[in-house]
């Protein structure tokens, strides 16, 4: 099964262009302002850099240097954020604006998805995937006659290449070193979704222990390495999601109040029962092995020189929200082994360049849109500082975080 998908950059009017709903979570709309004292992260991979000064105008950056050094304009607004980390925007790279989870509930994120995704950080997103219910049927339908093996597959990548279009993939039944040879532009899910790991698979079927054989895989073995070589080497990029497979693992931290609190007491009390049974168990559909592995082999795929970026996919028992997920990929990527700029390098830079973007947006650099996120706290010192936005800047316009958050609160899962 394969996926075209849509980049979809989240408010982006102007301050005087803004419906009334939504000047209502508007905390900064000046055209002329000055970010000072901050902690910067700028989405290069380079090294944090410390009281740093970012000036906005007119919807873009305008300067970025030390405190010391860089100019103020005249009559610009000058915020103090000592105290705070700035990131670039957030580009969530499998990301929904459907939600699913436990308890068979699937619903339109037409009001919550904006603003949870906003309120979190992220920016911009490229939905690999909807819910056109005759689309997905049909495509469903076309899957279990099996109409949708390697040479549909082969046959849309042609076509959309043809059309100047990117194509990437949520697959199984096709390996990824099959999908590279036919010459699939991105990778979703990473290694969980893998068949490249399995001995005797049948061609074009996903194996039925496929969780098995990834529990017992080795990413630097001969089919982890080979699998990576072929990606890199045919420029293949790779989107991780560690986020949506965490809630399937036991013993996991998988209960953040936050998500709790935004989701309506039904899906909620469903997600709680959900968790309760795989932790009693002690087994999920993921092992804490797979999860550990699906870790490895993202430092293996990065250390070779692949391109990864990263996106929540709110889906699976609903334990992943939109914009929570992706801020919890940033602490997954702590805990994995990557560095503080390596993870925000992921989750933006390398997004806006499978995007082909990374000249407006993904890193904080002058003349780049004023795509930011203020966080409280050293990020650089504390993972879970990614949780904390107070400003969101979308085209230089500051969103106040804490608004959008309480505006779903018990809403998710609804609308």
């Amino acid at each position: 099964m394969y996926a075209l998908t849509l980049l979809l950059a989240l408010a982006a009017q102007r301050p005087d262009s803004l419906a009334a709903q939504v000047r209502e979570y508007v905390a900064v709309d000046t055209s002329l302002l000055a970010l000072t004292h901050v902690l910067l992260v700028d989405g290069t991979g380079g090294a944090p850099k410390s009281d740093q000064t970012i000036v906005l105008r007119a919807g873009r950056i305008a300067a970025v240097g030390p405190a010391a050094s860089v100019q103020i304009p005249a009559g610009a607004r000058v915020m103090d954020m000592s105290g705070s980390t700035v990131i670039p925007g957030i580009i969530g790279m499998h990301d929904h604006l459907f939600y699913t989870a436990a308890g068979g509930r699937a619903v339109q994120m037409s009001y919550t998805g904006p603003r949870l995704y906003l309120g979190s950080g992220v920016t911009t997103i490229r939905t690999t995937g909807s819910r056109s219910p005759y689309a997905e049927i049909n495509l469903k339908d076309a899957i279990d006659h099996g109409l949708a093996p390697r040479a549909e597959l082969g046959a849309a990548i042609q076509e959309a290449h043809r059309r100047g279009i990117k194509v990437t993939g949520h697959l199984c039944s096709v390996s990824f070193q099959e999908a590279v040879s036919l010459g699939i532009d991105n990778l979703e899910h990473g290694m969980l979704t893998a068949s490249d790991f399995t001995t005797g698979k049948p061609a074009d079927v996903c194996p039925v222990n496929l969780m098995t054989q990834i529990s017992a895989a080795d990413p630097k073995g001969n089919a982890g390495q080979a699998t990576i070589q072929s990606m890199v080497q045919h420029h293949v990029s790779m989107t991780s999601t560690l986020a949506v497979y965490e809630p399937f693992v036991a013993n996991r931290p998988t209960k953040d109040e936050r998500v709790l609190q935004a989701m309506d007491p039904e899906v909620r009390d469903n997600y709680m029962k959900m968790r309760q049974q795989i932790d009693s168990s002690g087994t999920g559909w993921v092992s804490q092995e797979a999860f550990k592995k699906a870790m490895a082999f993202e430092r293996e795929f990065v250390a070779a020189g692949g391109l990864m970026a990263a996106g929540v996919d709110p889906t699976g028992i609903g334990g992943a929200l939109a914009g929570f997920g992706d801020q919890r990929n940033y602490e997954l990527f702590i805990e994995a082994g990557f560095a503080p700029a390596q993870a925000i390098q992921i989750m933006t830079a390398n997004g806006a360049k499978i995007l082909g973007v990374a000249q407006s947006l993904g890193t904080v650099e002058p003349g780049k849109l004023a795509d930011l996120v203020v966080l409280r706290g050293d990020l650089t010192a504390d993972p879970s500082v990614i949780r904390s936005p107070t400003i969101v800047f979308k085209d230089g316009v500051g969103y106040d975080s804490a608004k959008l958050i309480a505006s779903v609160q018990g809403r998710v899962g609804v609308n």
